[in-house]
């Protein structure tokens, strides 16, 4: 009788026998269940990723005494880690200690390939079996799974032992470790050794130069590719693609769009993919959209590519259009889901869809790491958080933060940030200093927090202060951007002249937004002298920005000076200077709706309009209509 392992006995209970697949009973149908019959089916299951089906057939072995053979040995490892189940895998793998052979070990180590100090390990238990020697389905995974420089050049000289220095399998794992750790000239070296180059080594060199950043070596290696006529495969493709979305070569990713029609690669989904991503790299979004509305199937990468599209471009109605789609598609969010789609509900002030999507990760466990440390788990809560600040619930984003098991800079920085958009500067002083108490060093973007925080909360010496200290106390260089905190926040307060004063001696050189937040505080305070200086350097540094311009005919406006009016007017024709229509969304029950003045494209623009008029109407009757309500939208 054979020793049944531990580790199956609930299996072996729970499961039914293996009875689905044959008409006749479980004994009748044993002799059709011989060991190549199991072997055959084990591996369709794997293929297939019939995981449940495997476990039936695994116990069913287990209960009718099937002898273990190294060959059924594999193909249960195989299936097991195919269905990321490598406990299992293991499991199988410890049980047959007495029978091991080449194959079972390249089975488990390919397995635990992400895991790559377990499957090294496993590799150096295999080295002490004198009988079991190393093939070239080995050394690959082997080489994968090296934790540093030193291992890779250990198995790099025991290749020579074998007589497997120059297998291209070999060689192109050898090609992409090298360069995975920067070791360019090891890498060139091991491919122009290599009597023989296919596909495979070619993009071996092309996505590792990729991984590292060096686009012009891709660039390089995919020229000489060219030059000697390799046909390029579809994992070509989709490196070169990155590579020139990366350097906005528009025309040459076009070109190369062409030559995936022709050759049908077009009907791939990671080329698909990769256009997508591509042409929202160049920002033509028209052609990212055209791709994707005419892919027949599509997987969590084409979706998660044409939200980011959208998100990348700043339109963030367009996000939550694409994510609404693919949620209706039955597609499930993942972590880069929700990473792109949650800033776009804080720029939108869209709480209802935030929330759903902290419901969705809280309740799907996307944040894996359980200790809270992983920087998964970081991101997603730094986004969650962002996201209720910028909604206005503001208690709800300091309970996310309360209860962070760790916090970065980054962390503290929202918080800080959030105070002072809301007006509340004491609160973000406080959190300033007790993340000081926490140890963690403030960076250009807490003071950009602390500053905005003073000004809109009117905290002028405090404002002063930290100016003064950035540098000398945090070792924090004062920027443009905190320059224009501080003139903003003296502005606001009515203090121009000190405002304009640091403006003209501070030892960076000013910009448009800074002039422009000065100018604004000019319009507030009905100065008409200081707010000319402003407009006039305005004019000189962005003279097509429409803002400066509508700020300066205000404040012209307001001292009744209709003839300057007049002349910002017609100065705005001449140089085809268009005001940025105003814009305004709510969100409801099927999702975010935009408005733009004067926009009649909505598809319920006719009920709006008539319910809008229905009001006016009531509002006449009391005497009390609002000035141009009629026509706002």
């Amino acid at each position: 009788m054979i020793k049944r392992p531990i580790f199956f006995k609930n299996l072996i209970i729970k499961t039914q026998p293996f009875k689905h697949l044959y008409t006749s009973s479980t004994q009748q149908s044993i002799p059709f269940l011989n060991l190549s019959k199991c072997i055959t089916l084990l591996q369709s299951f794997a293929q297939n990723n019939q995981l449940q089906q495997g476990q039936k057939l695994h116990s069913y072995m287990l209960i009718n005494g099937f002898i273990f053979s190294p060959s059924l040995t594999t193909s249960l490892i195989n299936m097991y880690s195919k269905g990321n189940k490598m406990a299992y895998a293991l499991s199988v793998f410890n049980t047959c200690l007495h029978d091991h052979n080449v194959y079972n070990y390249n089975a488990i180590i390919s397995g635990l390939i992400d895991d790559h100090k377990l499957a090294f390990q496993y590799f150096l238990e295999m080295r002490l079996i004198e009988f079991i020697m190393p093939d070239k389905f080995t050394f690959p995974c082997v080489i994968k799974a090296c934790l540093d420089v030193v291992e890779v050049k250990k198995i790099h000289g025991l290749l020579f032992k074998f007589g497997l220095e120059l297998d291209l399998y070999v060689g192109s794992a050898l090609v992409n470790c090298y360069l995975k750790f920067g070791f360019v000239e090891d890498a060139e070296e091991v491919f122009e050794e290599m009597s023989v180059r296919d596909v495979v080594l070619w993009n071996a060199m092309i996505t590792g130069f990729s991984q590292i950043g060096q686009f012009d070596k891709v660039l390089e290696v995919f020229g000489r590719m060219k030059d000697q006529g390799v046909v390029l495969s579809k994992y070509t493709i989709t490196g070169i693609l990155h590579v020139f979305g990366m350097k906005e070569g528009i025309d040459n990713g076009r070109a190369l769009h062409g030559f995936v029609v022709k050759m049908s690669y077009d009907s791939c989904l990671a080329v698909s993919n990769a256009l997508i991503d591509f042409y929202g790299k160049c920002k033509c979004v028209d052609d990212a959209v055209g791709i994707f509305e005419m892919m027949h199937e599509k997987d969590i990468f084409s979706w998660n590519s044409i939200i980011c599209v959208h998100e990348q471009r700043g339109d963030h109605y367009g996000t939550l259009k694409y994510f609404r789609r693919m949620v209706f598609a039955g597609m499930q969010p993942d972590l880069v889901t929700v990473s792109t789609t949650l800033p776009a509900c804080a720029h939108l002030a869209a709480l209802r869809i935030g929330r759903e999507i902290h419901g969705y990760i809280i309740t799907s466990g996307l944040k894996k790491r359980k200790d809270g440390k992983g920087p998964d788990a970081l991101h997603i809560d730094n986004a969650i958080m962002y996201m209720y600040a910028k909604c206005g619930s503001l208690g709800v984003a300091r309970l996310v933060f309360d209860k962070m098991s760790y916090k970065d800079t980054a962390s503290w920085n929202i918080m800080i940030m959030s105070y002072g958009m809301h007006g509340l500067g004491n609160e973000a002083l406080n959190t300033f200093s007790c993340m000081c108490e926490a140890q963690l060093k403030p960076n250009d973007a807490t003071f950009v927090g602390i500053l905005s925080a003073c000004s809109h909360g009117g905290l002028l010496s405090q404002g002063r202060m930290f100016l003064d200290q950035m540098h000398q106390i945090y070792g924090v260089v004062p920027t443009i951007e905190h320059y224009s905190c501080v003139i903003d926040m003296l502005g606001r307060a009515g203090q121009l002249e000190e405002a304009y004063k640091l403006l003209t001696t501070m030892p960076v050189e000013g910009n448009p937004v800074v002039w422009r937040a000065f100018l604004a505080a000019c319009r507030l305070h009905g100065n008409a002298d200081l707010a000319e200086v402003a407009a006039s350097m305005i004019y000189k540094l962005e003279p097509l920005h429409c803002g400066s311009y509508v700020l300066i005919s205000n404040v012209y406006g307001a001292e009744g000076r209709y003839k300057e009016v007049s002349e910002i007017r017609h100065t705005m024709r001449e140089h085809n200077v268009t005001k940025t229509p105003g814009c305004s969304w709510i969100e409801l029950d099927n999702g975010v709706h935009i408005f733009l003045t004067g926009d009649r494209t909505h598809a319920e623009d006719y009920h709006i309009n008539t319910a809008l008029n229905h009001l006016t109407s009531c509002l006449r009757d009391y005497k009390c209509l609002p000035y141009k309500l009629h026509g706002a939208l």
